[in-house]
């Protein structure tokens, strides 16, 4: 049962949202109790997946730790001035640095830390996200590639020498880019109603064993970005457990929200807005929003 496309209904006030914000949305939430109720905005189209791609990612780490054929406490050293450029997490620092595969899986999610994530993936493989997707009957979830792969592809598409200067090139508004990274045809991409269904089968405890399943919920619960979904829900006792993504014009977030004693709502917005500038705080109040629309729709007690 969808929210009704009718004037004042969820659906409608949310493409209100969008609208005002100057971008285009795509949002679909689910309760994680296997019930058919849901609130989709364009939630069944293809859109760029950005940095929650990682949410697969760790998934596919946790189910070879499942499995017996990756130790996540075995530790690794890395150097940042080897390993892909970002603004957080292992790029940040000057010095090599020794953590353990859960540890990186961590930093990956709480910081979105784009090092840690290519290491990661080095590690697992890409095929190993690739047959997860295949498995959950994600049919059109595709991870083409890891950060670094996504950078060079920005580096090829603005004719620059830098990741740095393909991002200056992306902000300039005056400049009409056409990049593969903003194109779900050539970049990593999902559908909403894909990753709320992920998160609904991740919370339900039937894709990992009950110590990953903790794990992905704990890792989920710490990521330090405020300003998407968990800024619509500053209320005591709410726990929102999410993940972001962004890349130039692109916007986006994956979270599983839980009142006290309700049924927890997974919920997936997806944006990309009018505008490149680097920080576009409308649009990040417009996600936040459009999930407290969302969300307050399906809310039910356990």
């Amino acid at each position: 049962m969808s929210a009704r496309d009718q004037p004042g209904s969820a659906t409608d006030r949310i493409r209100a949202v969008f609208a005002d914000a100057g971008c285009t949305g795509w949002l679909h939430a689910r309760r994680c109790d296997g019930s058919p109720d849901e609130v989709s905005v364009r939630g069944a189209e293809r859109v760029v997946i950005a940095s929650v791609y990682k949410l697969l990612l760790l998934v596919a780490f946790c189910r070879q730790v499942d499995d017996g054929r990756l130790d996540p406490t075995a530790r690794i050293t890395i150097d940042p001035t080897d390993c892909t450029p970002g603004p957080t997490g292992i790029a940040a620092l000057h010095d090599p640095v020794t953590l353990s595969r859960r540890d990186l899986a961590t930093s990956m999610m709480t910081v979105s830390d784009n090092a840690a994530a290519d290491v990661l993936l080095g590690e697992i493989g890409l095929a190993a996200v690739t047959d997860l997707a295949e498995e959950l009957k994600l049919a059109d979830t595709r991870v083409v590639g890891g950060t670094a792969d996504q950078l060079r592809g920005l580096v090829r598409d603005t004719d620059t020498h830098s990741t740095a200067e393909a991002f200056a090139a992306l902000a300039d508004n005056d400049a009409a880019w056409t990049v593969s990274a903003y194109d779900p045809a050539y970049a990593s991409a999902t559908t909403a109603e894909e990753m709320t269904r992920l998160l609904g089968e991740l919370w339900s405890g039937r894709v990992l064993s009950t110590a990953s399943t903790e794990f992905v919920r704990a890792v989920m619960g710490k990521q330090v970005w405020p300003h998407r979904i968990a800024a619509a829900f500053p209320h005591r006792g709410v726990l929102v457990a999410g993940k972001t993504g962004t890349i130039g014009v692109i916007r986006n977030e994956v979270a599983v929200v839980e009142f006290p004693g309700e049924i927890p709502v997974a919920v997936a917005v997806f944006t990309r807005a009018a505008r490149a500038d680097p920080m576009l705080p409308v649009v990040d109040t417009a996600i936040g929003e459009a999930a407290r629309i969302a969300v307050t729709e399906l809310r039910r007690p356990h």
